[in-house]
């Protein structure tokens, strides 16, 4: 299965983008924003654009299992998960329905819902016995 996440809109604080299922829209996705030099910041910067593989791996933080991006360049535990702004992200990628603005800022709707969505589709996906990719691209 190949994840694709398309940026659209970048900002001081965090990064908007959309993220397909084999070639079909999926979500709109929240990240931190993006590093002048393309060197990731914990916590503080989006991955760089590349080919990643995922993987489903128990989260302690969020005491559940959640998806796992492998081999991001100087960085480990940058996961898909439920949020809504910039502060939720700690440089992973939030997923949402919608995405408004509050106070100037992007705020992620229904984020709880869309992670609902897209959590079984990996999972089956794995049961099949594929692998998931995530493609990630300005």
């Amino acid at each position: 299965m190949r994840l694709t996440l398309d940026r659209t809109d970048y900002g001081d604080n965090s990064t908007l983008g959309k993220l397909y299922v084999d070639g079909q829209f999926q979500c709109v996705t929240l990240e931190d924003e993006i590093e002048v030099n393309g060197q990731k910041r914990d916590g503080q910067t989006c991955i760089p654009d590349g080919l990643y593989q995922i993987v489903i791996t128990w989260s302690p933080k969020f005491k559940r299992s959640l998806p796992l991006i492998l081999n991001v360049p100087n960085f480990d535990g940058i996961r898909i998960h439920p949020g809504n702004d910039a502060g939720d992200t700690r440089g992973c990628i939030l997923v949402g329905q919608n995405v408004t603005l509050i106070q100037d800022a992007p705020f992620l709707l229904h984020s709880a819902a869309a992670f609902q969505e897209l959590y079984p589709k990996l999972l089956a996906a794995l049961q099949r016995g594929e692998t998931l990719d995530l493609e990630v691209m300005a």
